[in-house]
């Protein structure tokens, strides 16, 4: 059963309200949302600009930690003379910072520990923000979710469609993480819920870690340190390599692969990658053809890829056996990419001389749980491995990462709510118009989400047909479509009757 949804967000000072109701139609809803441009009323607070938003964090927290930020949030050079006296002259034409509806009225719910600079950006916005340091059982997701506009996640909180029927209100939902496999992102599509993640901002922590897994693996760093701390002296040379001249087999070459290929090569590795489509290399790196290839050359080899039904346990018996004597695996990608037990036999049989896992098939839901037999029947037998490093799942926990993170989804959340953008969505069509400015007063955007049907772009240019539509542009992506407008000669009077003709065209066409 389908959810019809839509939503009228009018100029600062007048209303927003959000509604939602049942039908027996087998596809999906129209979500609607149309944003008045002008002057705000007197009474309101004047908004906050996101980027500008973003950079006041960013330079907060750099200066407190000295932090570096992902390329998103970069601050941009001081204006010469000349742009300055060009930007005096011009400021009729400066892009006017929307804000079009009582951000009062927008709720936010944020679990898991969403870090203060997301957490900061969005309450700026005059937003109402619940913040939770921990994900939440199914039954409280369900109560708290229900009336909330926007939610923001990381890997423990599961949006599942039992969820998600729930959120009668919900717009959108931000993963302050890289993956987004804890969200239904078909269901979320259908029902017109945008999902943003951040696919770019921790990748240097996860590739740097990576380089201290390889080192520690080849001088068995981890048992030295641990026969230290259990009071013993062990001081040798045997099967302690160094890294200089070895051979990093990296499969999956993205945002962290390419990172650590450029990291190793700078150790003197010699770099090799293997991905499913034809990528350029960095630096002096090679592509290889095949998977058994890069097995049969690799002292070390790493794992970059997504969790999808093809990568279910694509590391297990048949590619140890390929693996070199004496090498190494190391996993910062998914747990369930690699098969424990195949991994476990690798190990004890002495194929591979040592292994690195960050994620795991299960893991605890929080801090403080217990990794043993409970949570999975191999756990045990795992932790009693020499020369095996487990970490539980901080591939991307450091302060950079994280201050980057909540800047980078903080600031896809506020575009999409304020202005209707879905650059970087990961289940709708990519779609943004350029901003609306201050001598443009009267204006109106229009956002129309719909099934990817014949006949709607002339049905809703039929209603839109009454006002001259300066801008406009749609995309599709599978059965959902993307419209965004901005039409002009549209006042506070006559909004509420365009707003009807549109929510009942999303009643046909859905």
């Amino acid at each position: 059963m389908a959810k019809k949804r839509a939503f009228f967000i009018p100029r600062p000072g007048l209303f927003f309200s959000a509604s939602s109701s049942s039908s027996s139609s087998s596809s999906f809803s129209s979500a609607l949302a149309i944003s008045i441009t002008g002057n705000s009323p007197p009474t309101m607070s004047p908004p906050t600009e996101i980027s500008g938003a973003a950079r006041n964090l960013s330079d907060q927290v750099s200066t407190s930690v000295n932090l570096s930020v992902s390329p998103s949030a970069a601050r941009p050079s001081p204006l010469s003379s000349f742009d300055a006296r060009t930007a005096r002259q011009t400021s009729v034409s400066r892009p006017k910072l929307l804000k079009p509806f009582a951000t009062k009225d927008i709720k936010v719910l944020l679990l898991e520990n969403v870090n203060i600079t997301g957490r900061s950006m969005l309450s700026e916005q005059g937003y109402q923000v619940e913040f939770l340091k921990s994900s939440l059982p199914e039954d409280q997701l369900i109560e708290k979710i229900r009336d909330v506009h926007v939610i923001g996640i990381r890997s423990k909180t599961k949006l599942t469609e039992r969820v998600l029927k729930e959120a009668h209100n919900l717009l959108v939902i931000g993963c302050f993480c890289i993956g987004t496999n804890q969200v239904d992102l078909q269901y979320a599509a259908n029902n017109g819920i945008a999902v943003f993640n951040s696919p770019f901002s921790n990748s240097r922590s996860v590739a740097e870690l990576m380089i201290a897994e390889i080192i520690t693996l080849a001088r068995q760093l981890g048992d030295r340190s641990l026969e230290m701390h259990n009071g013993t002296w062990n001081k040798l040379s045997n099967k302690c390599w160094e890294v200089r001249g070895k051979v990093l087999g990296i499969i999956g070459y993205g945002h962290i692969g390419s990172q650590l290929s450029v990291l190793a090569e700078a150790m003197g590795m010699t770099v090799i990658y293997y991905d499913v489509v034809n990528l350029m290399a960095m630096g002096t790196a090679r592509q290889v053809p095949t998977m058994q290839q890069l097995l049969n050359t690799a002292d070390f080899v790493t794992l970059h890829v997504p969790e999808l039904p093809e990568t279910k346990n694509m590391f297990s018996t048949q590619q140890f056996e390929q693996m070199k004597d004496g090498s190494y695996l190391l996993n910062a990608s998914r747990g369930s990419v690699v098969d424990i037990p195949a991994l476990i036999h690798a190990m004890r049989t002495e194929k591979i001389a040592g292994a690195a896992l960050d994620v795991y098939p299960s893991e605890p839901r929080g801090n403080g749980d217990y990794f043993n037999k409970d949570l999975a029947p191999w756990a045990s037998d795992l932790r009693s491995l020499k020369n095996i490093i487990l970490t539980p799942h901080i591939g991307g926990s450091t302060e950079e990462a994280q201050s980057a993170i909540g800047i980078e989804v903080g600031q896809a959340l506020i575009r999409y709510v304020n202005e209707g953008t879905t650059l970087g969505a990961v289940n709708m069509p990519e779609v943004t118009l350029r901003s609306l400015t201050i001598d443009e007063p009267n204006h109106a955007r229009v956002i129309f989400i719909h099934n990817n049907v014949p006949g709607v772009l002339r049905k809703v240019n039929e209603i839109l047909g009454d006002h001259n539509v300066d801008k406009q542009m749609t995309d599709s992506r599978g059965d959902v479509a993307y419209l965004m407008a901005d039409v002009s000669n549209v006042d506070s009077e006559n909004i509420k009757d365009l707003y009807d003709q549109l929510e009942g065209l999303s009643c046909m066409c859905t």
